[in-house]
């Protein structure tokens, strides 16, 4: 059966209801790629699109993906421990395949480094991933002496954060990055998770002000243990709303926390979908369970 290719950037732009998709995790070195197929069964039946991080596999990762469940698989591109080279030839391998939607992020710095340090001829920051993915879209690579003048076809998101990413001085700066990565060639874009959808909003509308108009899709991730409330905070520099903390602080068990995140990420997505957002994207961390108990309720 021939998989239809779409463009993830003009689908959210024209779509005439919310749809959703899923971040997964690539199976940890050793594990065989049933790990991973496990955790995207239960959500086919729901699932619209979705999308993996960038780690060494993820054009392999990708095709089986896009081979077992005949849907569309969104590779994370990162600039860190990557050079252009490397990122050229991945793309050249995800086009060969049929694979042309991308997200181009930065990426974090690894353990031990305060600071993010790019890979010797790498990309410095996400606008530069975006740019080479459009050279090559222009059928510009980066060996020009090359006879190479076949185009690509790539659909790129890019990171917002309605929270202000934690490096960026103020939100002002912050946002003039971002319609940066836009006019450099993103298509749309993705935040960061929020437990707030007033600081979505609010993102949104000094999006639109900044004049960045592409289609913006909201990060939903479901709190599932205590530790998320030390945890998400502290790594993804996010705040968690007083009442969140309170009712899980009240249960008395994990599935009771569970239960605590499922509704109340549910009441976020209803709220979205009321305010026309054209998709929502759900972090998973690799389980699924909460994720298809939510999209089950609200799609």
């Amino acid at each position: 059966m021939s998989i239809q290719v779409k463009n993830v950037g003009e689908e959210l732009r024209n779509t005439s209801k919310s749809l959703f998709s899923v971040e997964v995790m690539p199976p940890l070195k050793g594990q065989r790629v049933d790990a991973l197929y496990s955790a995207i069964d239960p959500l086919m039946k729901l699932l619209k699109r979705y999308s993996v991080r960038k780690r060494p596999g993820t054009v392999g990762i990708a095709a089986a993906i896009r081979n077992r469940y005949d849907t569309e698989a969104v590779p994370h591109l990162i600039c860190g421990g990557f050079t252009q080279e490397d990122t050229e030839n991945a793309l050249i391998d995800l086009d060969f395949l049929g694979i042309r939607n991308v997200i181009a992020l930065r990426g974090d710095s690894v353990k031990n480094e305060r600071v993010f340090t790019p890979e010797p001829e790498g990309n410095t920051y996400a606008i530069d991933l975006v740019r080479q993915i459009m050279d090559m879209n222009n059928g510009r690579y980066i060996h020009e002496g090359l006879d190479l003048d076949a185009r690509t076809s790539f659909s790129v998101g890019v990171a917002g954060y309605p929270e202000k990413h934690f490096e960026s001085p103020n939100m002002e700066v912050d946002l003039q990055h971002l319609k940066n990565k836009v006019e450099a060639g993103a298509s749309y874009i993705v935040t960061q998770m929020f437990f707030d959808n007033q600081k979505f909003f609010s993102f949104v509308h000094k999006c639109r002000e900044f004049g960045i108009d592409c289609p913006i899709v909201p990060g939903i991730k479901p709190i599932t243990t205590a530790r998320h409330l030390s945890l998400l905070p502290g790594f993804f520099h996010v705040d968690l709303p007083e009442t969140l903390v309170k009712n899980v602080l009240a249960c008395s068990s994990r599935d009771e926390i569970r239960k605590v995140g499922i509704d109340w990420a549910i009441q976020q997505c209803q709220e979205l979908i009321e305010f026309g957002v054209p998709c929502i994207h759900f972090y998973t961390m690799g389980k699924s369970g909460s994720v298809e108990a939510i999209a089950s309720e609200v799609f």
